[in-house]
């Protein structure tokens, strides 16, 4: 259950010394090491996924089976949406210009998003992650994720909020047309993109060349239907696989100290389950490892997971993991509990915890 850190754990040189000796030990197993290799392999593999779905396009033709082809092609395009998270992230490539031309031409071009719109959003979460004012994963938005956000909602947005745990997984069926959204407003937004009109002509011309073979190929109705289809399994994916890392975990409070080492694992969440829950969710299963070191290639972020767990057991910092299904369960009770400060602060077991 969330809550919120109310002192400073771990403030100062001791947090900084903990972080370092862990690091020293990360290091010293070779878990930074890049693993270019396996990474070819997996670019190799999503190509080749690609190229056949864009084969069964072209086969099935006039025929409602194309909706099969839209929701392979929203698993593929999310696919490689992580590749280019994990590229952005300096993981992928030694080069910093292989990974960031990679993530910001290559990832934009097969994803829709915006290179550009992500890190400048991603890099602020992973600097502060649930800290107020400071992350905008928890920024007040259509969910709330604190009880006075959700206390201040007026209208559809307030009888929404009583019910948001319930509405956050249907909602992920737009996620996909809103992070195009998001991509096409930090490009005609007028603020400073570095190399704007090169990312921003490879981002519509991706659109340009998707949407024209959609919708000249097939009626116009089942085009329709298809590109809906794409949107929403790429959306849901996506959100699926980034909601159990953080919400319902504790929320910084504007002007509390936290060091780096806690910060990071205080307020992460690991999701167990294997090779299988790895690839689904893009590596993002390691949430704890992945935010403190940001830059470790997928394939080791598994056996940093035991080195990290059993580093905290030591230093007496809460190291969280669960299931999925118990991920997904801890996140709708959560959001429900703060929907609650809507219709009666003193109703809600949270605000009464933590208040």
């Amino acid at each position: 259950m969330s809550g919120y850190i109310t002192t400073g754990p771990r403030a100062g040189s001791s947090g900084t010394s903990s972080y370092s000796a862990l690091l020293a030990r990360i290091k010293a197993e070779g878990l930074l090491r890049r693993r270019t290799g396996w990474y070819w392999g997996l670019i190799g593999v999503l190509t080749g996924l690609l190229v056949l779905a864009g084969t069964a396009f072209a086969v099935l033709g006039d025929a409602w089976w194309q909706l099969i082809v839209a929701a392979v092609l929203g698993l593929v395009f999310t696919q490689f949406a992580f590749l280019a998270h994990e590229a952005a992230h300096r993981q992928v490539f030694a080069s910093h210009h292989w990974n960031d031309r990679a993530a910001r031409y290559v990832g934009t071009f097969l994803t829709g998003v915006s290179y550009a719109w992500w890190t400048n959003k991603h890099t602020r979460h992973h600097a502060n992650p649930n800290t107020v004012g400071k992350d905008p994963d928890i920024s007040f938005d259509a969910i709330s994720f604190r009880p006075e956000d959700a206390a201040s909602r007026t209208g559809f947005l307030r009888v929404l909020v009583r019910v948001q745990g319930y509405a956050f997984f249907p909602m992920l069926l737009v996620e996909g047309a809103n992070l195009h959204w998001q991509s096409i407003r930090t490009y005609t937004s007028g603020k400073g993109v570095k190399r704007r009109w090169a990312e921003a002509s490879v981002f519509f011309g991706r659109f340009v060349l998707y949407l024209g073979a959609v919708f000249w190929f097939l009626p116009l109705g089942m085009a329709f239907a298809f590109v809906g289809v794409q949107l929403a399994v790429f959306g849901f994916c996506m959100g699926i696989a980034f909601a159990p890392n953080h919400k319902g975990m504790p929320i910084i409070e504007p002007g509390q100290r936290v060091d780096f080492f806690s910060r990071q694992v205080l307020t992460s969440r690991d999701i167990t389950g294997g090779v299988w829950v790895e690839y689904f969710m893009g590596g993002l299963n390691h949430q704890v490892e992945h935010h403190l070191f940001p830059n470790m290639a997928r394939p080791n972020l598994r056996a940093a997971r035991v080195i990290v767990r059993e580093y905290c057991a030591t230093q007496g910092v809460p190291f969280t993991e669960t299931t999925m299904v118990r991920s997904y369960a801890i996140v709708v009770r959560y959001l429900n509990e703060v929907g609650l400060a809507a219709a009666d602060p003193f109703a809600c077991p949270m605000v009464e915890r933590y208040r």
